[in-house]
């Protein structure tokens, strides 16, 4: 008994331990190289297609540890065998594939707030009258004021645009290229919009205001969301959590009433709790995921 609960607290301690050096971890866009001055430099700097991400092996190692870790103790708790929990704790190989899923919707939705500021520096510059080459390049200096990180996917995208303006390539494809691997729906539009007002005439300070504006609006409509449903997915969480308490505390206060699940037909019963508890994980999660 002393044994395994030794072997719980060192499985929960470790899980909030990486669960402290998630929150803790710098984004990955710290290994991007700094823009330089040279022109010629461009080609250093890396073109990131927004809809993918290479973990590297420390990443993959860390992503199937934050899942085998508390799957090796739930598995513990549920089956009070090293073997069945050894195989349950295996579903943290999967968890690699969810993890880049996360960090590219991360890392999206980073370029999606900052790209809403570069719109409001660019209608400044372009307000006072300035070419749409002039206002990209004053832009470009603004945000490395607003977002003093050279890693800044913003700062490095402007940083690229302004690049290939210098080396002779037209403002519209080095726009186009952006908004392509960004796979940003109005960033997109945006886009869109810009190389129509561009060829055929068009005011493109109202464009980017209005551009600005709606973004502004979804930012803040998702933020409210957010606040309402923190409650709910907290709960969701506690409902997840609490038959685990529950069937620990009877396991850890009596072994003998908890025996026949740890055998026979039982432990089929315990598999089938298990895969219950996560439908309805994923289910709520599915139910929260509210897209505007």
């Amino acid at each position: 008994m002393m044994m395994w609960l030794l072997l719980l607290i060192a499985g929960g301690g470790s899980w909030l331990l990486l669960l402290y050096i998630e929150r803790r971890k710098t984004t990955r866009t710290k290994q991007l190289i700094e823009p330089s001055l040279d022109h010629k430099a461009s080609a250093l700097v890396p073109f990131i297609d927004y809809n993918h991400y290479d973990l590297s092996s420390k990443e993959q190692a860390y992503a199937v540890l934050l899942l085998a870790v508390p799957a090796f103790v739930i598995g513990y708790i549920f089956y009070q065998n090293v073997m069945l929990s050894l195989a349950f704790s295996a579903t943290g190989f999967l968890f690699p594939k969810i993890r880049r899923q996360q960090l590219i919707h991360k890392r999206k939705h980073m370029l999606y707030v900052q790209f809403k500021q570069a719109l409001s520096c660019l209608s400044s510059s372009m307000t006072v009258g300035k070419s749409i080459e002039t206002a990209f390049r004053e832009a470009w200096e603004d945000l490395k004021l607003l977002y003093p990180d050279p890693a800044c996917l913003i700062v490095v995208e402007f940083g690229l645009i302004c690049r290939k303006v210098d080396n002779g390539e037209p403002i519209e494809s080095a726009l186009k290229h952006f908004a392509d691997r960004s796979h940003l729906e109005d960033v997109q539009s945006f886009t869109d919009v810009f190389l129509t007002c561009k060829r055929a005439g068009g005011n493109l300070v109202e464009v980017m205001k209005r551009t600005a504006t709606v973004i502004t609006e979804k930012l803040e409509i998702t933020q409210e969301i957010s606040v309402m449903i923190a409650q709910k997915r907290f709960e969701s969480r506690v409902l997840v959590i609490a038959p685990i308490a529950i069937v620990a505390v009877l396991a850890f206060s009596s072994p003998d009433y908890m025996e026949p699940l740890y055998k026979g037909s039982g432990i089929l019963i315990m598999t089938v709790c298990l895969f219950l508890l996560g439908a309805c994980y994923a289910l709520t999660q599915k139910i929260m995921d509210i897209k505007v």
